[in-house]
C-alpha cells in the first residue's frame, strides 16, 4: 500500500516527468487495500481490493513487474538482481517491502492446518483448509493473537462457520491501543457473539498427526484445535537490506533518518520495513506519510518526517467500535482520567486530560467512537476544552454533549490523517471553485479516500465553505432529482402527484434509480398512508416482498404484539405455524416473535393463518413504526408509577404502519428504573410524579444515542399531541435513511430548537402537523391483509417470476433443538 502511495505521490509533482517509474513486486497481483482484507471473504473478488486498476499503472507510464522477487541489491553500482537473474540500474531505490507475519518459534508450528493472515493468497488457503474440514464435520478454529489483525483474522474465521476461539498472551486483548478496562469491554463484547477469548496464555507446544489437532499451554491446559491462524505481530522485511549491508535495527527494521533515507546513497526506506525513531509503524497513515516525504526529498523538496508518529486510530472489530488517540495510558500525578464506563450499554470512554482542566493527551473509546473526530481534532491542534471536560465524553442533564464545530479548527488542522489533508487545503479547495462538492474534494484533494473515517468531517468543511460563499447547500436525493427529500416530499403533496413515473415527468429526469425509488415510494407512504403494495416496482427489496430477506434467500415473518401484550390462544397459532412451517423461532428485543426460514412462496400461506387469528404485520421489514416497548407498569410492578403496557399498546396502535426516513422505535417505562429502555429509542416516555416525561432522538445500533428530554409531567393527551407534531416534523424534513438522532445533530438550533417547534409552536404549524397525523391514523390499512385478499398482489411471491418451482438449494444446520442456515 505504502508503495503504491509512493507512485501515486510521484506522478502527481509537477517534476514526475523526469522520472521513469519500476515496481516490482513479489506477489502475483498489483498493489491492494491490506485494511479492509477481511472483505475478501463477503465478495470472493479481489478485484474489490485493489488500489488502482492495471490501466492505471499503463496510464501513467509505471512498469509493474508483478511475481518478480529482487533477491540482491548492489548499492555501490545503483543495481537490483531479480530471481529471473535478471539486472535494473537505478538512480534512485526505494524499499517499500513491508512486513511479514511472526510465527512464534513453537514445536509443532509447521504442521498442515496452520496459517498466517497477511496476504489474499493467505485468506484463499484459509478458505479452502476451513471448507475442506467442515466437509469432516470438524470446526474449531484457534487465531493466536489478539491484537487488530488477530481480531480480524478471528471475525473471518467466525465468517467462514467455525466456532473460534482467540488465545492471546498478554493479558488483555490490543494491548497497545486499550487499557484493561476497554479490553474487558471488548471481550466481553467480542464474546457475546460466540467467540471466546483466552488470555495470558504462552503456548508450549502444538501437537497432532497428521494435521493440527492441539495447542499445549506452559499453564497445563490445553486446546482441542482443527484449524490455527496466527496472527502473533509483524517483522519487518528487511532481509534484502540485511543482504546488502544497509544498516539496521537490533530487532530488525532498516535505519531511516527524517528523510527516509538509509545508510545508502540514495536508498530510501518507507512503511513497515523502515525503521524510524527507533520504531516499527504498522498504520496506513504513517506509511503514506513516509510516502510523501521520500517523493519531496527525490524531487528536490525540503519535507521531513515529524518527529512524534501519531498512532491514533479508529475501527470496527466484529462489529464493535474501537479507537484511541495520543497516549491512552498515560498516569501520573499531573494527569486526570475521565472514564465512562456503561458496561449496561457495552460502552467505555476514557480521556485523559491535565490536571489544569486544559489539554487533552489522548484516550480510548470502546462500542461507540463517534467522538473519536472530535476529540482527535481537539488533541492534535491542543485545542481548548470545555470548562467540564467531562462533557466531552458524556452527555450532561439536558442530553447535550460538547462538541467543537469543524469551522473552529485552525487552518493546520489536519483532518486527514490517511493522506495528511489539511482543513487549509479543504477550504481553499472550495473556495478557489476548484471543487463545489464532497466527490470534487475527495477526488482533488485524497482527503476521506484512505479509511474513510474523516468523510463527515470533510461533508461539513464543504457545506460551511459553501455557505459562506453565498452559495446554497442542497442535500440531492440522486442525479435524477435535483432536490432533497424534504422539497420533494412538499412538491409531491403540494401538487397532489401520487406515481413515481408522474413525479419522475415533473420533478425529475432520466429513467430513475435504485436510490430515489425507495426514497419516493417512501414519501408517497408518509403523505397518503399508502401500502407497500400498490408500487411495487419501486419498493426496496424487503418492501417487495413485505418481509426481511435473510442471509440465506429465505424470509422473516414478524407480526405485531403491541406492547408484548400476547394472549395464550395468539402464542399458540404462532408455535403452530412455526411448528408446519418449520420455522426458526426467536424472541426479539422489541417484544415480538420472529419466524424465521420461510421461503417466498410460504409468505402467503402464513400470513393467511396469522391474520385470521387477528393478527397484523409488524413491519419489520420497512422504514416505518417498529415496536413501543413496554415494561409492565403500575399493572404488576410494586414501583409502577403509571400503566405502560396500555399507553405503549394506544402508542403503538396509534402510529403502526406509519412510514418516515428510517425506522422508528419507542418505548414506554412505568418508573424512573427505565425497564423499556425508553431513552434508546427514537422517542421514549417515563412515568414520573404528575404525568410522563417525552424524551426523543434516542437511537441504538453501530452509534447509540440516549434520547434527549423534550417536555416533562405531561397527560396522556398532551403526550400524544406533541408526539404527533415531533413525528411528522421529522417525516417532512429528514433526509432519507436518516435516524431521528443524527437528524437532530444536524438540526439548526438542535433540541432547544426543536422544544420551541413541538412544544412552543414557534411555526405556528402544530396544528397543521397533527392534522397531518391524524389523516394517516385514519388510513391505516395492514399491507399483509391486503395482499392476500388481492390475486394479483400475491403474483408477486414466487421463487421463479416464469415457474412454480420452489429454491431446492437451501440448506440448514441444527441450533439447539431448532435449525439456522449453513455457514457460508
Amino acid at each position: 500500500m505504502v508503495g503504491y502511495k509512493f507512485c501515486e505521490k510521484l506522478i502527481a509533482h509537477p517534476n514526475s516527468n523526469d522520472f521513469e517509474i519500476t515496481v516490482f513486486g513479489d506477489e502475483p497481483r498489483a498493489a491492494y487495500d491490506r485494511v479492509h482484507l477481511s472483505e475478501y471473504f463477503e465478495n470472493q473478488n479481489a478485484d474489490e481490493l485493489m488500489l488502482a486498476p492495471l490501466d492505471w499503472y499503463q496510464e501513467n507510464n509505471i512498469k509493474l513487474r508483478t511475481s518478480e522477487l529482487i533477491i540482491n541489491i548492489d548499492t555501490k553500482d545503483k543495481q537490483v538482481f531479480t530471481h529471473k537473474n535478471e539486472v535494473f540500474q537505478y538512480d534512485y531505490l526505494v524499499l517499500a517491502t513491508g512486513s511479514y507475519p511472526f510465527v512464534p518459534s513453537v514445536q509443532g508450528a509447521d504442521k498442515p492446518g496452520i496459517f498466517v493472515y497477511r496476504t489474499i493468497e493467505d485468506l484463499e488457503a484459509i478458505s479452502t483448509y476451513a471448507s475442506k474440514i467442515r466437509k469432516a464435520g470438524k470446526t474449531s478454529a484457534v487465531v493466536l493473537g489478539g491484537g487488530l489483525l488477530g481480531l480480524e483474522a478471528a471475525n473471518a474465521a467466525k465468517v467462514l462457520g467455525l466456532k473460534t476461539q482467540v488465545v492471546e498472551f498478554a493479558p488483555r486483548l490490543m494491548p497497545r491501543q486499550l487499557d484493561q478496562a476497554a479490553s474487558d469491554m471488548l471481550k466481553s463484547k467480542i464474546e457475546d457473539l460466540g467467540i471466546r477469548i483466552h488470555l495470558s496464555k504462552s503456548t508450549d507446544e502444538i501437537t497432532g498427526e497428521d494435521a493440527i489437532e492441539k495447542m499445549e499451554f506452559s499453564d497445563g491446559t490445553s486446546l482441542n484445535v482443527d484449524m490455527l491462524i496466527i496472527s502473533a505481530g509483524i517483522r519487518p522485511r528487511d532481509e534484502l537490506g540485511v543482504k546488502a549491508g544497509l544498516k539496521v535495527g537490533e530487532r530488525g527494521g532498516i535505519f531511516v533518518n527524517n528523510k527516509m533515507e538509509t545508510s545508502a546513497n540514495s536508498v530510501y526506506a518507507i512503511g513497515e520495513v523502515a525503521l524510524y525513531n527507533n520504531g516499527i509503524y504498522g498504520l496506513v497513515a504513517p506509511g503514506y506519510n513516509m510516502a510523501q516525504v521520500a517523493v519531496e526529498q527525490i524531487t528536490g523538496g525540503d519535507k521531513v518526517m515529524q518527529e512524534t508518529i501519531d498512532m491514533s486510530t479508529q475501527l470496527k472489530l466484529i462489529g464493535t467500535e474501537v479507537a484511541s488517540f495520543g497516549d491512552p495510558f498515560i498516569e501520573n500525578d499531573e494527569v486526570v482520567a475521565i472514564v465512562h464506563d456503561n458496561k449496561f450499554t457495552g460502552i467505555y470512554k476514557r480521556i485523559n486530560v491535565t490536571k489544569d482542566g486544559k489539554k487533552l493527551l489522548g484516550g480510548i473509546l470502546v462500542g461507540d467512537s463517534s467522538d473519536y473526530n472530535n476529540l482527535f481534532q481537539i488533541y492534535i491542534n491542543e485545542g481548548p476544552l470545555p470548562e467540564n471536560p467531562e462533557s466531552l465524553i458524556a452527555s450532561s442533564q439536558s442530553g447535550e454533549k460538547v462538541t467543537v464545530g469543524v469551522m473552529d479548527f485552525p487552518d493546520t488542522a489536519q483532518i486527514c490523517s490517511c493522506e495528511s489533508v489539511s482543513k487549509g487545503t479543504i477550504c481553499e479547495a472550495i473556495i478557489s471553485g476548484e471543487c463545489s462538492n464532497v466527490g470534487d474534494v475527495i477526488k482533488h484533494t485524497k482527503a476521506a479516500s484512505g479509511c474513510g473515517g474523516c468523510k463527515p468531517m470533510v461533508a461539513d468543511l464543504v457545506n460551511a465553505n459553501l455557505k459562506s460563499l453565498g452559495k446554497s447547500v442542497k442535500e440531492h436525493i440522486c442525479e435524477h432529482f435535483d432536490f432533497s427529500r424534504n422539497e420533494i416530499y412538499d412538491l409531491i403533496k403540494i401538487n397532489k402527484v401520487k406515481d413515481y413515473d408522474e413525479a419522475l415527468n415533473l420533478f425529475g429526469r432520466g429513467t430513475g434509480c435504485e436510490t430515489c425509488k425507495p426514497v419516493l415510494a417512501s414519501v408517497f407512504a408518509s403523505i397518503y398512508m399508502e401500502t407497500a403494495n400498490r408500487q411495487v416496482p419501486i419498493q426496496d427489496s424487503n418492501d417487495r416482498f413485505l418481509a426481511n430477506i435473510q442471509r440465506n434467500g429465505t424470509y422473516s415473518v414478524v407480526p405485531r404484539v403491541p406492547g408484548g401484550e400476547i394472549t395464550p390462544e395468539k402464542l399458540i397459532v404462532l408455535g403452530r405455524v412455526a411448528k408446519k412451517y418449520d420455522l426458526y423461532s426467536k424472541i426479539t428485543g422489541g417484544q415480538r416473535i420472529d419466524l424465521f426460514g420461510a421461503q417466498l412462496h410460504q409468505l402467503p400461506n402464513i400470513w393467511k393463518e396469522l391474520i385470521d387469528a387477528g393478527f397484523e404485520s409488524g413491519h419489520a421489514y420497512g422504514k416505518s413504526l417498529r415496536t413501543v416497548k413496554s415494561c409492565v407498569g403500575s399493572t404488576w410492578c410494586r414501583y409502577g408509577m403509571h400503566e405502560s403496557v396500555s399507553y405503549a399498546i394506544r402508542i403503538e396502535d396509534r402510529y403502526k404502519g406509519l412510514r418516515s426516513p428510517h425506522k422508528l422505535k419507542g418505548g414506554v417505562s412505568g418508573c424512573i428504573r427505565e425497564c423499556a429502555e425508553a431513552r434508546g429509542k427514537d422517542f421514549g416516555l417515563i412515568a414520573v410524579d404528575g404525568g410522563w416525561n417525552l424524551y426523543v432522538c434516542g437511537n441504538g445500533g453501530a452509534t447509540p444515542k440516549h434520547a434527549i428530554l423534550l417536555a416533562e409531567k405531561l397527560d396522556d393527551e398532551t403526550c400524544i399531541k406533541y408526539l404527533d407534531r415531533f413525528l411528522m416534523y421529522y417525516i417532512r424534513t429528514a433526509p432519507p435513511l436518516t435516524r431521528t438522532a443524527p437528524w437532530l445533530g444536524k438540526l439548526d438550533g438542535g433540541i432547544e430548537y426543536l422544544k420551541k417547534v413541538i412544544v412552543e409552536d414557534s411555526l405556528g404549524i402544530g396544528e397543521e402537523l397533527e392534522n397531518e397525523m391524524q389523516e394517516l391514523v385514519d388510513k391505516y390499512q395492514c399491507e399483509w391483509k391486503q395482499a392476500i385478499e388481492d390475486p394479483e398482489m400475491m403474483k408477486r411471491f414466487k421463487h421463479f417470476v416464469n415457474s412454480d418451482d420452489t429454491d431446492d438449494t437451501l440448506e440448514y444446520v441444527p441450533m439447539r433443538e431448532q435449525k439456522a442456515p449453513r455457514p457460508w
